[in-house]
């Protein structure tokens, strides 16, 4: 399963970057995000593997976040993987005279008893959620008090 979402952020690409690229600003745009935990490899490069943990309630979940390009301020790429799951994951960031174009291209790639979920559920709860992620790292990055930093 492949989508692409995208959003414009009314902030400079560098400003943008410098709060994507933070792993604790997470918490301030990814509802249900517990914690982020480096395991291997050299932080925030290709090859570097981190824990990510979220709370939705009555379902928890553990992805394994590895990192396979990097080339900010222009791209960053990753695999999400869980039980059952792998999320392709590629962000690219485009510079737009003040603003900036962030354009998420995920491919969802399904095994086991997840393959038949995902038959069922469709697509678009995936990209909901995608979107609804991207919307509210804007939020944050442009300021809204709802978004908040410490």
């Amino acid at each position: 399963m492949k989508y692409t979402c995208e959003v414009v952020i009314d902030k400079p690409r560098d400003e943008v970057i410098n709060l994507f690229d933070n792993p604790d600003n997470m918490k301030y745009w990814q509802k249900g995000f517990k914690s982020f935990e480096h395991v291997s490899g050299e932080p925030g490069k290709p090859g570097a593997e981190s824990i990510i943990k979220y709370d939705f309630g009555n379902r928890k979940m553990e992805l394994i976040e590895t990192i396979t390009f990097r080339q900010l301020p222009d791209e960053f790429h990753g695999n999400y993987t869980t039980k059952g799951v792998v999320n392709i994951q590629k962000n690219y960031f485009k510079d737009e005279g003040g603003k900036t174009r962030w354009i998420s291209e995920a491919e969802f790639k399904f095994s086991g008893f997840m393959k038949i979920m995902a038959f069922f559920m469709g697509k678009k709860p995936f990209k909901k959620q995608t979107q609804a992620f991207m919307e509210d790292f804007k939020s944050f990055a442009e300021g809204n008090p709802k978004y908040g930093q410490d």
